[in-house]
């Protein structure tokens, strides 16, 4: 690269970086949101313009790209692609999800790597950052099928992973079941049992509350947003999308908070649920989903509620919104029915799942707005909790880690208003790019140039 002048441009730093990077929407579209509040920041610090800091923040230190061969049930050879994406280890070892998905590319992964720097950072944990998977996917596949795509991605994989180099975790299409296939290749390869690997069940390593700990994390967050401002989650309307990990426990926590879910989603629609969710109709869903893997028009039908085909949940009247599901999910569109309806605050709890465009109306609204890398950071946390139990060979008990949890989620809404307190109201998303920016970035300049 060039050198720069002494000033650092948005839309000439852009142009370098898709230019760079052709094709990979997301990672731009990432880029850019961070870009837009770190740049005002860095003018003013001439040692970050000096030393390339943002340039050398948006280019992964190693992206890793290989075949991965499997045997169906059949006996037909398989193909899928893995990938591993090492963006950053300034403060600690690479750590991020894997996500099984047949829409998994290099511009999804480096997007949620590079998202993964800034979550990382936030936590206080000592983790940098790093995020990979494979366009396989778990549907309709047997018991042994997915057990020898694991075996088979594992077995490359396991090539640059260890407990002090990369961390990898789970994600979209892989929980328990398949970290353990993973975790079991991992530990026979080489003949150790160390924790490579989190997410792994409770029986070999694994923590308390990592299933639930995202969507803990995400109401939580939304409850220290509002007592900053004198105010609670206590009796507030919430609609919540997606029906996975994440809004299954974003939504037990806010029942048990004293908010009232209306509202779960998945790809087929939405249901609406006027009379609020319960612990039975919870328990329903997460039978529904993690064991039946069914769809959510068959909790309307079950509960006698209404079900949007095709629909997604935001045109419903609530208090607080709670995008659960996947990325670019509130559009535009969206953001002005929250807008119009009262809404008083979105957390999200997906990676990225409110266009840029959504947040700039969202923003000028003054609806207080959470961006994910602050709002989502508990299953991350957690996962770093079970580094540091598996270090120290202790498993500490289900109300220590939640305090943990809730402890860590203060911090980073401290860290979110220490640099984003503006005169009016507070700008989280600049709050949380910045702070997460800021402790990376000396890292990497005590370093000097590698």
């Amino acid at each position: 690269m060039m050198a720069r002048s002494n000033i650092l441009n948005l839309s000439e730093f852009m142009q370098g970086l898709i230019k760079r990077n052709p094709g990979e929407k997301e990672f731009h579209q990432a880029v850019e949101e961070v870009a837009a509040s770190v740049i005002p920041f860095i003018n003013e610090r001439p040692q970050y313009i000096e030393n390339q800091i943002l340039e050398r923040m948006t280019e992964p230190n190693r992206t890793i790209i290989f075949r991965v061969c499997w045997e169906d049930d059949r006996g037909n050879i398989r193909i899928n692609r893995g990938y591993r994406v090492q963006f950053n280890n300034a403060i600690g070892p690479y750590k991020g999800g894997l996500r099984f998905h047949p829409s998994v590319n290099l511009s999804i992964l480096k997007f949620l790597g590079f998202e993964q720097t800034f979550k990382n950072s936030l936590t206080t944990l000592p983790m940098g950052s790093g995020k990979g998977g494979s366009d396989f996917n778990p549907k309709g596949k047997s018991e042994r099928e997915i057990m020898r795509f694991c075996q088979a991605f594992m077995t490359e994989l396991s090539k640059y992973i260890g407990e002090h180099l990369d961390i990898p975790a789970g994600d979209i299409g892989v929980g328990v079941r398949e970290i353990s296939f993973m975790f079991g290749q991992y530990k026979r390869l080489k003949n150790e049992f160390t924790g490579t690997l989190t997410g792994k069940a409770l029986e070999f390593g694994g923590s308390l509350i990592r299933k639930e700990a995202t969507g803990y994390g995400c109401a939580y967050f939304t409850e220290e947003m509002l007592g900053h401002q004198g105010d609670s989650i206590e009796g507030k309307t919430c609609l919540v999308s997606g029906s996975g990990n994440v809004a299954q426990f974003t939504a037990q926590k806010l029942i048990h908070l004293g908010g009232k879910v209306i509202t779960l989603s998945d790809s087929s629609g939405f249901i609406h649920d006027p009379d609020g969710l319960n612990n039975e109709k919870l328990e329903y869903i997460i039978d529904l989903k993690t064991n039946r893997r069914g769809r959510i028009s068959e909790f309307a039908e079950k509960f006698k509620c209404k079900f949007y085909k095709d629909k997604k949940p935001w045109s419903v009247k609530g208090d607080l919104a709670f995008p659960c599901a996947t990325q670019n999910e509130i559009e535009l569109s969206d953001a002005k029915q929250l807008i119009k309806n009262g809404c008083k605050a979105l957390s999200e709890g997906a990676n990225m799942p409110t266009t840029h465009d959504a947040i700039d109306a969202l923003n000028k609204a003054k609806i207080i707005f959470a961006p994910g890398k602050a709002a989502n950071a508990g299953g991350v946390s957690v996962s770093g909790l079970e580094m540091t139990q598996n270090s120290i060979r202790l498993a500490w008990q289900r109300e220590e880690l939640e305090q943990r949890l809730k402890n860590i989620m203060h911090d980073i809404h401290q860290q979110c208003i220490n640099y984003g307190t503006e005169k009016d109201h507070i700008d989280y998303v600049k709050g949380a790019n910045l702070a997460g920016f800021v402790k990376v970035a000396k890292a990497m300049l005590a370093y000097g140039v590698i």
